[in-house]
């Protein structure tokens, strides 16, 4: 394997310094982080918060605390966000695919909100064992698993001439979006070192966006069958790709597998990297892990995991309550109520998230995670009451422009935080005795707001059209506060460090 590897370490390499060239990894790891909010939100996230004098300066003339993305970390960070990727790609494909899909198999609308609703009971499933699954076969085997999902699941859509081989397509990705939802994230956050992790992990986000755009694209010019079976080329790439990536080592050191741990850390910090004291810090921790409690979802619901437990819950209530179901999911219906062409409408959302999800990979480790979220709930907030008020002046002719112009600020403030930010919290804030469990809990919120806000948007729509994105501005707003009151900022921070603090698990 490792010969084999060998062979990619020059475009490895090369893919490296321009990552590095577009990202701020540079970030302050070791200052104080003191944001506006609640004392809960702005104390430090340890009681002794200097310079740890262990972080020293390496051999290769990285810092321990400020290590440099090698083209192993980079090419393993692609891979493992490919999953994401899809995940997009699955998200978006119901918009575009709508009307062609109503028109072939003689679908009411009702039907065919069970079929956009059905990616969410789906991930409801992936959701029960995510956490599990990953704890047990580790994350690269379970990046496997995710791609057999999707592969199922776009064959069923492709060929399907019956609607419940349709929707049984759509249970199938939905299970694949919620394993992934947890392991790339959690597999990115554990192969990173501190002063990288934001940047690094913001290509989950990035990927997610850019299948959402990408969909849209073709979408636009390719039938909903074709649709489906371009989906499956990205899980057959990364399929192949899984060969060349190592698995986590907090997994494998976990597991009992220490000289896997050390040579795969080696090996993702560089052969030159003095990686004792990052080594040292993990074992530690794993070690005093280790005298807590096995992983049950009860272990969750002690007075140490509480603010964890209401700051995930709430994040991941926020990313659906916002609206997004509503406006990916219906995106055509949205456009055809506004007057809005199909095709401009898709291939301006397309360039609006590809731009904002790599606006956030420049920012996310100047401004800091909490920070970005606070502007994103705010924008979100903006974005859906220019929409609602759109659909109140209906009958001018400046409608459309107003229609687009609402979706695309709605769009760019999402992915700018509330895309991908709860989940790189989520990722960070949960020790490793309770995060199979937690992550599953949170999965589980996650997609069951989401089933309740794609199944219902369509009806609400009817209802009110003015209505509805109020509704979803005012849960935005309630995310500010949200934010602002119990929120912390991780970024600068090792694992370690961040779960001993907010768990209070070391007094």
């Amino acid at each position: 394997m490792a010969k084999s590897l060998s062979l990619f370490h020059p475009p490895l390499k090369a893919l490296a310094r321009v990552v590095l060239a577009l990202l701020p990894f540079r970030a302050l790891a070791n200052k104080k982080i003191f944001m506006g909010g609640s004392e809960q939100a702005r104390r430090p996230l340890l009681v002794a918060d200097q310079e740890d004098p262990h972080y020293h300066q390496s051999s290769n003339g990285g810092v321990d605390g400020n290590s440099t993305a090698t083209g192993f970390l980079v090419f393993s960070t692609i891979v493992a966000a490919t999953c994401s990727f899809t995940s997009g790609y699955c998200i978006g494909y119901s918009s575009p695919a709508e009307y062609g899909v109503l028109a072939d198999l003689s679908l009411s609308m009702a039907e065919y909100s069970v079929f956009g609703s059905m990616l969410a009971v789906g991930g409801m499933i992936g959701a029960l064992m995510c956490g599990k699954t990953a704890d047990y076969f580790g994350h690269r085997t379970t990046m496997w698993i995710i791609n057999v999902f999707f592969i199922l699941g776009w064959l069923a859509i492709a060929f399907t001439k019956v609607s419940w081989l349709l929707d049984l397509g759509r249970l199938l990705q939905g299970i694949g979006i919620a394993l992934t939802s947890y392991v790339g994230n959690i597999f990115i956050a554990e192969i990173t070192p501190k002063n990288l992790r934001g940047g690094l992990m913001t290509f989950n986000p990035w990927m997610t966006g850019s299948g959402v755009a990408i969909v849209y694209l073709i979408g636009s010019v390719v039938k909903w069958r074709g649709l489906a079976l371009i989906g499956s080329i990205p899980c057959l790439l990364q399929i192949l790709c899984l060969f060349f990536i190592p698995e986590s080592p907090r997994w494998l050191l976990k597991n009992g597998r220490k000289k896997e741990f050390e040579g795969v850390l080696q090996r993702l910090r560089g052969k030159k990297a003095d990686i004792s004291p990052e080594a040292a810090e993990i074992k530690e921790y794993a070690e005093f892990i280790q005298l807590l409690s096995e992983n049950k979802i009860l272990d969750l619901f002690q007075k140490k995991y509480a603010r964890p437990i209401i700051v995930a819950v709430g994040l991941m209530t926020l990313t659906q309550f916002s609206g997004l179901p509503g406006y990916t999911f219906y995106m055509t219906n949205i456009f055809v109520l506004a007057g809005v062409s199909s095709k401009a409408g898709y291939v301006t959302l397309a360039i609006v998230k590809i731009l904002s999800t790599t606006m956030a990979i420049f920012l996310i480790d100047k401004f800091g995670r909490r920070t970005l979220l606070m502007v994103s709930a705010a924008g979100t907030c903006l974005g859906s009451l220019l929409t609602g008020f759109l659909f109140s002046l209906q009958d001018h002719y400046w409608i459309s422009s107003l229609a687009l112009m609402g979706v695309s600020v709605y769009f760019v403030s999402f992915n700018l935080g509330i895309s991908g930010i709860p989940w790189i919290i989520m990722s960070e804030i949960f020790p490793v005795n309770v995060k199979g469990s937690a992550g599953s809990l949170c999965n589980l919120i996650y997609w069951f707001s989401s089933w309740v806000v794609s199944y219902t948007f369509n009806f609400l729509l009817e209802w009110s059209s003015t209505g509805t994105f109020v509704i979803f501005a005012g849960v935005s707003a309630f995310g500010f506060l949200f934010t602002v009151m119990l929120v912390p900022e991780t970024k600068g921070r090792s694992l370690e460090e961040i779960q001993a603090s907010v768990t209070n698990v070391l007094h």
